[in-house]
C-alpha cells in the first residue's frame, strides 16, 4: 500500500463534504438567527405565507446582497420605494459559524500552504455560490397594500388603483457581494486567530498584524455582548420583550458599534420622517425626528440625555483594554510606538467598515396623477449616515493614544521572546 503523502492528507481534511458542511452551518446560523429576529418582530403575520420569503430576504442583505423594492399602483398611479439596511446581528452570526467550520481543519499547525490554504477556500466558495444563487432566487414576495376607508380609500376606487409593493433580489450583485462578503471572513479569520496556520511568507507579519486585530474584533464582540446584556436587563425592568428580542436578533450590532462611534467623538447625519422608525431607542429617534437634517453626537444627544457622556468613557476604558490585550499577545520585541501605529490602523479600518455597513435609508411614497406623495400613512423617509473621514481620523487618533498607553501598561506582563535570566547566587569571601 502506498504511504498518503501530506498534500493527499491535507485533500483529505479540506474536501468537498467538509466545504458543504462549512456552508451549510453558516447559512443556517443567519437563517435561524433571522427567523427568530423577524419572529418577534411581528413578521409571521405577512400575508401570502411571505414569511419564509422574507427569512430569505433577510440572509441575501446580511451577506451583502441587493433586495430591491418593487411597486405598482395601476395605471393612474406609482409608487416609488428603497431600503438600505444590513441585519448586522445575522451577519455576525453567519460570520462567526463560517469562521469557526473554516479554521477547524487548520487547527493544531504553524504554517500552511498558500495552495492548501486556496484549496480549501475556493471549495466553499464554489459551494457558497450555488447557495447565493439559491437564496437570490427565494428573496422575492409582493404584498397588497390597503389604501384603508377614508378619502385616500375612496380615491384609490374611483381610479381603480391597488397599490402593491414587493421585493426581489438582485442575482448578480448578490453573487458578487456575497462572495467578497465570505473572502473578508475567510481572510479576517485566519489573520485574527492566533492558533491558524499561514503560508511561511506571510509568517513575517504574524507579530505586526494578528495581535492588533484579535484585539479590534475582541473590542467589537465586547460591545455587542454588553449590548445583549443590557437590552436584556431593560426588557426585564421595562417590559417589551419582544421588540428587545427583535432587536437583539436583527441590529444589535447596528446600535452599539453606532454608539461606540459616537463615544469617540464621530458624527452622523440623518432624518426620521413619517411611519418609519429606527430600532433603536427612543433617544435617537427623537433627535432625528426633525423638519431639517439632522446631526447625531455626543452633545446633540447630550442636549436631551446627559447620561450619553458615559460613551465616552466606556470607550476610553474598553480600547485602553483592548491595547493591553494587544501589547500582551505581540512579541517582546516590539516597541511601543509600534503598538500604537498597529492599534490606530486596526482601529480606523474597524471604524471604516462600522460606518460603512451601518448606514441606514428607507423611502415610499405613492403618487397619484403625478402629483406628489399622498401622504395617509402612505409615504415616509428615513437615513442615516457617518463623516466618513473625520471618524477615520478620530478613531486612528484614539487608536495612537490608547495603544501607546496599552504597550506601557504591558511591560510589568512577561510576554513571547522574553527569557528570564536567573539570578547567579553571590558568594560570601
Amino acid at each position: 500500500m502506498t504511504p498518503r503523502t501530506p498534500s493527499d492528507q491535507a485533500v483529505a481534511r479540506h474536501g468537498w463534504l467538509q466545504a458543504l458542511g462549512t456552508v451549510l452551518a453558516g447559512m443556517l446560523a443567519m437563517v435561524l438567527v433571522s427567523a427568530l429576529g423577524l419572529w418577534a418582530a411581528g413578521a409571521t403575520d405577512l400575508p401570502d405565507g411571505a414569511f419564509p420569503r422574507v427569512v430569505t430576504a433577510t440572509v441575501v442583505t446580511a451577506v451583502g446582497g441587493t433586495v430591491k423594492l418593487t411597486g405598482n399602483a395601476g395605471s393612474l398611479a406609482t409608487t416609488k420605494a428603497g431600503l438600505t439596511v444590513i441585519p448586522l446581528s445575522v451577519t455576525l452570526a453567519g460570520a462567526l459559524t463560517t469562521a469557526a467550520a473554516f479554521l477547524r481543519p487548520l487547527r493544531h499547525r504553524a504554517v500552511a500552504s498558500a495552495t492548501e490554504l486556496s484549496g480549501w477556500a475556493a471549495r466553499i466558495a464554489v459551494l457558497w455560490l450555488l447557495g447565493l444563487i439559491g437564496l437570490a432566487l427565494g428573496a422575492r414576495q409582493k404584498f397588497s397594500i390597503s389604501l384603508g376607508t377614508g378619502t385616500l380609500g375612496d380615491i384609490g376606487d374611483l381610479l381603480g388603483t391597488s397599490p402593491e409593493v414587493g421585493f426581489e433580489a438582485d442575482i448578480a450583485q448578490t453573487v458578487l457581494y456575497g462572495l467578497l462578503w465570505l473572502a473578508g471572513v475567510l481572510v479576517l479569520s485566519l489573520l485574527v486567530s492566533p492558533g491558524a496556520p499561514l503560508p511561511a511568507r506571510l509568517l513575517r507579519f504574524h507579530a505586526s498584524v494578528r495581535p492588533a486585530a484579535f484585539a479590534v474584533v475582541a473590542l467589537l464582540l465586547t460591545y455587542v455582548a454588553l449590548g445583549v446584556v443590557l437590552a436584556l436587563v431593560t426588557a426585564a425592568t421595562r417590559g417589551n420583550a419582544t421588540q428587545t428580542f427583535a432587536l437583539v436578533l436583527l441590529g444589535m450590532p447596528n446600535l452599539v458599534w453606532l454608539a461606540l462611534t459616537i463615544g469617540l467623538g464621530a458624527t452622523w447625519n440623518g432624518r426620521v420622517d413619517g411611519p418609519f422608525g429606527l430600532p433603536m431607542p427612543h433617544l435617537l429617534d427623537e433627535v432625528l425626528r426633525t423638519p431639517d437634517i439632522s446631526t447625531l453626537n455626543l452633545h446633540s444627544l447630550a442636549a436631551y440625555d446627559g447620561r450619553v457622556w458615559w460613551l465616552l468613557v466606556m470607550d476610553a476604558v474598553l480600547l485602553l483594554a483592548a491595547a493591553f490585550l494587544m501589547a500582551v499577545r505581540s512579541p517582546a520585541h516590539v516597541r511601543a510606538w509600534q503598538h500604537a501605529v498597529h492599534l490606530a490602523v486596526a482601529f480606523a479600518l474597524a471604524v471604516l467598515m462600522i460606518c460603512l455597513v451601518g448606514r441606514i435609508s428607507a423611502h415610499y411614497g405613492l403618487s397619484l396623477l403625478g402629483i406628489g406623495d399622498v401622504g395617509g400613512g402612505l409615504s415616509g423617509d428615513l437615513f442615516l449616515k457617518p463623516e466618513l473621514w473625520s471618524a477615520m481620523g478620530l478613531a486612528a487618533v484614539w487608536g495612537l493614544v490608547a495603544g501607546f498607553l496599552g504597550a506601557l501598561l504591558a511591560r510589568p506582563v512577561h510576554r513571547r521572546g522574553e527569557v528570564e535570566i536567573p539570578q547567579q547566587p553571590q558568594h560570601q569571601p
